[in-house]
C-alpha cells in the first residue's frame, strides 16, 4: 500500500470537513448513524465478484456532510470462481465524506472514501519467473490502497432509523512489477472495481 498517498488524502479529506464546519458558524448538530451492511464487488481486474459484509459509523456534523468510518469482511476465497483461489479472505476499510442535502426522510449523497484492502495469505504454487504473477503476490499477504467514489441514498423511516444503499467505482492500486493479463508491468496500477452496498442503522 502506498502509504504517502493515503495519508495525503485521508488528511485532505478531513481538512476539506472541518473548514468547511468552521465556516458555516454553525454549532454542531452532533449526530450520529451506526449499521451493519452487505457489501459486494465486481474485480474488473480478476473478472469476479466478492461478497462481504460489515459496519459503518457515521457523524453528521452538519446537515449536508457526514464524516464515517467502515469496515467490511469479505470471508470466502478468492476468485472463487477459478480452481485456483489466491486469498483466504479480505479486509477492507474505508475512512471518508458524503455530501447531499437531506429532503424529508431522503438524503441524496455523493462520497469520497479512502482506505485499503488487505488480501489475506493463500498457500499456492507459483512459477518462479520475474517479475512474479500479481495473484502469487496477492497470495502472500499484501494490504493495497483503496479509493471509493460515487453516490447512494438514505432513506428515514423514522426519526431514528436509516436505510442505506450506495454504489460506486473502487479503484485499488496493485504492487509493480508484476506480471498480468500475459505481459509484464513495470510499475503498480490502478484498477476499477464496481462496488454495492446496501443496509441499515440506527441514529443517535
Amino acid at each position: 500500500m502506498d502509504l504517502r498517498a493515503l495519508n495525503f488524502v485521508l488528511v485532505a479529506s478531513f481538512v476539506v470537513v472541518l473548514v468547511f464546519v468552521s465556516s458555516t458558524g454553525r454549532a454542531f448538530a452532533q449526530r450520529f448513524d451506526a449499521g451493519a451492511q452487505i457489501s459486494a464487488a465486481h474485480s474488473s481486474e480478476f473478472d469476479a465478484g466478492d461478497v462481504g459484509f460489515g459496519g459503518r459509523f457515521a457523524w453528521r456534523p452538519v446537515d449536508l456532510i457526514g464524516v464515517e468510518a467502515e469496515m467490511n469482511v469479505y470471508p470466502r476465497t478468492f476468485p472463487s470462481s477459478r480452481s485456483v483461489a489466491f486469498s483466504s479472505g479480505r479486509i477492507e476499510g474505508l475512512f471518508g465524506v458524503t455530501a447531499g442535502p437531506r429532503f424529508a426522510r431522503v438524503r441524496p449523497f455523493a462520497k469520497l472514501r479512502p482506505g485499503f484492502l488487505t488480501f489475506r495469505r493463500q498457500t499456492i504454487a507459483c512459477i518462479l519467473i520475474f517479475p512474479p504473477p500479481l495473484s502469487c503476490q496477492l497470495a502472500a499477504g499484501r494490504t493495497v490502497f483503496a479509493l471509493d467514489a460515487g453516490g447512494g441514498i438514505e432513506l428515514f423511516p423514522t426519526g431514528r432509523t436509516v436505510i442505506r444503499i450506495d454504489a460506486g467505482d473502487r479503484l485499488l492500486k496493485y504492487p509493480g512489477p508484476s506480471f498480468r493479463d500475459g505481459r509484464a508491468t513495470q510499475e503498480s496500477f490502478f484498477s476499477h472495481d464496481f462496488r454495492f452496498s446496501a443496509g441499515a442503522g440506527v441514529r443517535f
